[in-house]
């Protein structure tokens, strides 16, 4: 029998329900949880000995899965832990520690398949990383500046040209009065430059502008990748393609050699399973590498191009080259 595939994702992840969509249509057993399920609606018993490695099961009110029987784990942003009304704030917090070290370091601890895991994830979001990573790979990767001080901001103005844009460093989304915002990339103007208050409040990325004639995500998947070019409608879109979906086209297109070779090395070296990377593709033709996220959306990538990656994380999932 097929070892079990665990997905630990929020239960209103649709992409997420493809996967499992597509391993239960191919037979395979699946077990799906939330860390938002523990404690009350999860329960774990786990055990490690001498002689042999973790077992012990996962159980729901209507499941189970026994830990050595794992195959391989989907991970995908799931939720926080939910505790029963009527603990303190420090008692939260203190079970929020346990339960985090505890669950997620036994199932952390699991030898198999992880698409991908949590360490590897962490990690690999931070964009000085992916940069520094993806530059000892082989990939082309624009002129970063990441700082806190103006004077910085200035003399790295002076220097490219004046040609810069602004991007926040981490999640570009924000919650302000209640309601959800993010924060695109921003091409920065003269008159922008000439006031640069409020640049000491916290860190900042800012990168020399590449000039583009269109962008790629290139969603990889184990040894597999699959290249979409993004194609802007808008001027806002030319500028950062997520603040105006609607006036985008997708084209499939083919990955240049150097450009595969490199993100082989960066997952490699990033130690990820699943990526979905953004390059700009210059009026000259060559790909400059922009940023990688280990839990990038895919879905709407595979609804635009007919690409079968769903498909591809599910073959993943169960070991099939």
């Amino acid at each position: 029998m097929a070892a079990p595939v665990l997905i630990i994702a929020a239960p209103d992840d649709w992409p997420t329900d493809r996967i499992v969509v597509e391993l239960e249509r191919r037979g395979g057993e699946v077990f799906r949880m939330d860390t938002a399920d523990f404690p009350q609606h999860l329960n774990l018993a786990g055990r490690i000995d001498q002689g042999r490695a973790w077992t012990g099961d996962l159980t729901t009110r209507h499941r189970t899965v026994e830990l050595s029987r794992v195959g391989a784990v989907y991970y995908r942003t799931p939720g926080a832990f939910r505790f029963p009304p009527g603990m303190s704030g420090p008692e939260e917090r203190f079970a929020a520690a346990q339960a985090r070290a505890g669950l997620g370091g036994v199932l952390s601890a699991l030898q198999c398949r992880w698409v991908n895991h949590p360490t590897a994830m962490a990690r690999a979001e931070y964009k000085p990383v992916q940069l520094a990573s993806a530059r000892v790979c082989g990939l082309r990767i624009p002129s970063t500046l990441v700082t806190n001080r103006p004077e910085e901001v200035a003399t790295f103005a002076a220097q490219t040209g004046g040609r810069i844009v602004y991007k926040p460093v981490s999640s570009p989304v924000l919650i302000e009065t209640g309601q959800l915002k993010s924060v695109y990339t921003q091409r920065l103007r003269p008159e922008d430059l000439e006031d640069l208050v409020g640049i000491d409040t916290t860190v900042h990325l800012f990168q020399a502008w590449v000039d583009k004639e269109y962008e790629v995500r290139l969603t990889v998947v184990g040894e597999r990748m699959f290249a979409v070019a993004i194609h802007a409608g808008s001027q806002a879109a030319h500028e950062d393609w997520r603040s105006d979906y609607g006036s985008l086209t997708y084209t499939a297109t083919t990955v240049p050699d150097e450009v595969s070779a490199g993100m082989r090395a960066l997952m490699g070296r990033l130690q990820l399973r699943y990526s979905a990377a953004d390059f700009i593709v210059g009026p000259d033709g060559r790909w400059t590498f922009l940023e990688v996220n280990p839990c990038g959306q895919w879905d709407w990538i595979q609804g635009a191009s007919g690409l079968p990656i769903a498909e591809a994380i599910a073959d993943e999932l169960q070991g099939v080259s």
